[in-house]
C-alpha cells in the first residue's frame, strides 16, 4: 500500500475552510497518512487513515489510492470511535 503525497494548497485551503480546528495541523495530516495507527475501508474505494491525536479523539484522513501515488481528499477530527471501529482494517 502506498500513501497519498499529494495535499496541494488549494485542497488544504478547503480542508481548513470547513474544519478550521486542524488549521494548524497539515503536518499532522501528513504524518497521519504516513505512518497511521489504522486504514480503513472507506466508500467508493476510498481509504481512512486514522491516528490518535489527542486521548480519545482521532485525526481521520480520506485518501484514494493511485497506482503508485495518491491524493487526499478530506480529513477531520473525532471522538466518536466506535463508528471508525465498524470499518474494516487493511
Amino acid at each position: 500500500m502506498v500513501p497519498p503525497s499529494e495535499l496541494t494548497d488549494e485542497r488544504w485551503a478547503h480542508i481548513i475552510e470547513e474544519h478550521c480546528e486542524l488549521s494548524g495541523m497539515r503536518l499532522d495530516v501528513l504524518e497521519t497518512v504516513v505512518n497511521p495507527a489504522c486504514v480503513l475501508v472507506g466508500g467508493d474505494g476510498k481509504l481512512l487513515a486514522v491516528r490518535e491525536f489527542e486521548p480519545e479523539k482521532c485525526l481521520v484522513v480520506v485518501y484514494h489510492e493511485l497506482h503508485d501515488d495518491g491524493f487526499i481528499i478530506a480529513t477531520f477530527s473525532t471522538s466518536r470511535i466506535r463508528p471508525l471501529n465498524r470499518r474494516i482494517r487493511i
